[in-house]
């Protein structure tokens, strides 16, 4: 019954001579998400001293961020350059597939940084027996699992659905809703099957966030020096600003009504979540860590 072969996105109408500028910063970014994350991967694998399991998931939430940099932006780029592209439905399909498995993936690797972070401060004397090399390589894989299989869930509602005359996306790339938009099929039960699965892989993490971080909280108000105070808050606060930037721009991008001027606001907002927050994790996390620093100086010194 699908009859729409290719789609149409609209990108930033109305830009004019701004989408140059536009074009450049977004291109800026894209080669900082990618050079950033993987300085981030490459610094944690040469350096003995970032060998730990945090670092260990972060080289995996910057793995995370490059998928979905190199998904998303190349065509935006291209969408702004010439106000609009083309693309097929089944193009369009893959990048809303692999922008769902980055999405998922960072969700759930954020919940197993904040337990990791629990551990640490609330447990420190049975850290290193349950955060072990068994318990990292364990949980990256069911992160890595659990992504592509809630994410192809997604892709095959999404496949059952009929495409019959529209084929204009308002926005810069395959987002959920815009494509669920274009169909004339009835969406209902696929709306119900996907909160569902949204609530499995982003509100039900963002809840064992929001309660790993109230023991922490509590745990740390314990501590009877500010010095010790100080350090247990510093161990956490570069994961507690990512979760912070990076559940604050989704809320926030569909959350924000859709309709009338609206629109523009909520591209703004997809444009921090798939723009800014890749490149912010690898600064978040380097530039407040001294053991980063003092491995980039040495990698620097190799160099």
């Amino acid at each position: 019954m699908t009859i729409v072969t290719h789609v149409h996105l609209t990108g930033f109408p109305g830009l004019r001579d701004l989408k140059y500028l536009l074009f450049f910063f977004l291109l800026l970014m894209f080669c900082l998400i990618i050079v950033g994350n993987l300085l981030i991967i490459v610094l944690i694998y040469l350096s003995r001293n970032l060998h730990s399991p945090m670092y260990f998931f972060l080289t995996q939430l910057s793995l995370s961020d490059i998928i979905l940099a190199t998904d998303i932006n190349p065509n935006t780029l291209s969408v702004v350059l010439h106000e609009g592209a083309t693309m097929s439905f089944t193009a369009c399909f893959v990048q809303f597939y692999f922008f769902a498995i980055s999405e998922c993936t960072e969700c759930l690797l954020l919940t197993v940084m904040s337990y990791d972070r629990y551990m640490a401060i609330c447990q420190p004397l049975h850290y290193n027996i349950k955060i072990n090399e068994t318990f990292c390589l364990k949980s990256i894989l069911s992160v890595w699992l659990i992504s592509f299989f809630m994410s192809g869930m997604y892709e095959l509602g999404v496949s059952r659905l009929w495409f019959c005359e529209a084929n204009v996306i308002d926005h810069f790339f395959c987002d959920y809703t815009p494509i669920v938009e274009l169909s004339c099929s009835d969406t209902f039960l696929f709306q119900v099957q996907t909160f569902l699965l949204s609530f499995f892989v982003i509100a039900s993490p963002f809840l064992i966030i929001v309660a790993s971080y109230v023991h922490i909280i509590f745990t740390i108000l314990k501590i009877q020096s500010q010095s010790g105070r100080q350090k247990a808050f510093l161990t956490c606060s570069s994961h507690l600003t990512v979760v912070s930037i990076f559940y604050g721009t989704l809320i926030s991008a569909y959350v924000v009504p859709t309709g009338g001027q609206l629109i523009i606001l909520g591209k703004i907002n997809s444009l921090l979540y798939t723009v800014v927050t890749p490149l912010l994790n690898p600064v978040i996390y380097s530039l407040r860590n001294r053991d980063f620093m003092e491995a980039f100086k040495n990698l620097k010194a190799a160099i």
